[in-house]
């Protein structure tokens, strides 16, 4: 009976796969997976060495943008960290431009090794520093350059996968390589990331007009987070990136956090549903993924899919960069944490 009832279910799925239908039944499983990503680790020390020999094979010219894209072995062949964010490792040597172009895709910088380079956004120019937070928005021209001595690498983080799943990709290159500057150079650092603002200015876009969170008056604050004692069990000292103009994150579609973990420190564990994207700005510890240890030191980038529970230890004093899609989660009133064991 039971054969007989497989091969009419079967019968029937192949008539009504014919009109496009599918039996929602089939696919209630609650021993599915939430989400297909996987906890992954890229350990600086073996990736460095490939994205230094990929500016020996192939021109900036000829890339466009010479990138080492970091694909989730979840996500193989999608071009993506998590199912919402993309990231990548980017080069650039001494002399070199990537061009100008645009996207609909919010993206972000986070430098992790050299000086000398600039990022130009909407006629505006930026240094880029090692821990460097420099936000580029959507549909805004940018170009880069490296004008230093030495190369430059960064961790691209984009929100590609979801503006791809929305059918909302556009992109366009710029007639010119490199911008003609049409605002001085760290203008939107002096109207906006001192505490005050131009008179009279009304905010715009939900992203925010700082163009560069620097990283040494953002360490700054954490360290006197810690000098008052302000140490969470889960996260340790932990600021996130927010919009000056509005309170919200820096980017409509990304958070963004920097978190100091003092030596010594063990976490409580922790999970929620953003999928998160951490590099490593300074000092050496662990992260415990699920059944996984993650050994990481400075530069590293491993990624902490949803609803995984987790927890941070650091062996010196350690300072991550994270950045996740939480954003989207609180807009649509679907974000949820859960601390501890529970």
């Amino acid at each position: 009976m039971a054969k007989e009832m497989r091969a009419d279910r079967k019968s029937f799925y192949d008539r009504i796969g014919a009109l496009n239908l599918a039996p929602l039944w089939e696919y209630r499983n609650p021993s599915m997976p939430r989400t297909p990503a996987l906890p992954v680790h890229w350990r600086w020390n073996e990736i460095r060495p490939h994205l230094i020999e990929s500016g020996a094979i192939i021109s900036e010219e000829e890339a466009h943008r010479r990138v080492l894209v970091l694909e989730n072995p979840g996500l193989r062949g999608g071009q993506a960290a998590t199912r919402s964010l993309y990231a990548g490792l980017q080069l650039i040597r001494p002399g070199e431009v990537a061009p100008n172009h645009r996207h609909t895709q919010s993206a972000l910088r986070f430098v992790l090794e050299g000086d000398g380079a600039y990022t130009a956004i909407a006629g505006e120019r930026t240094v880029m520093r090692p821990g460097d937070f420099v936000v580029t928005p959507s549909w805004s021209w940018h170009d880069h350059g490296n004008e230093g001595s030495g190369a430059v690498i960064w961790l691209d983080v984009l929100d590609s996968p979801l503006v791809a799943f929305l059918g909302t990709e556009f992109r366009e290159n710029a007639a010119e390589d490199m911008q003609k500057p049409s605002r001085p150079a760290e203008d939107s650092t002096a109207r906006f990331a001192s505490g005050l603002m131009p008179m009279g200015h009304k905010a715009g876009r939900a992203v925010s007009p700082v163009l560069n969170y620097s990283y040494e008056r953002s360490r700054a604050a954490l360290e006197a987070l810690r000098r008052a004692g302000d140490l969470d069990p889960c996260h340790g000292i932990k600021m996130q990136y927010v919009n000056p103009m509005t309170g919200g994150p820096a980017m409509p579609s990304i958070a963004t956090f920097l978190q100091l973990l003092p030596s010594g420190f063990v976490g409580m564990q922790y999970r929620s549903t953003d999928a998160v994207i951490y590099a490593v700005a300074e000092g050496r510890g662990r992260t415990v993924v699920g059944d996984e240890i993650f050994t990481w030191g400075p530069r590293d980038v491993f990624v902490v899919p949803s609803w995984y529970r987790h927890r941070h230890e650091a062996d010196e004093d350690a300072i991550l960069f994270s950045a996740s899609d939480r954003p989207v989660h609180q807009k649509l009133e679907l974000w949820r944490e859960e601390r501890g064991n529970t």
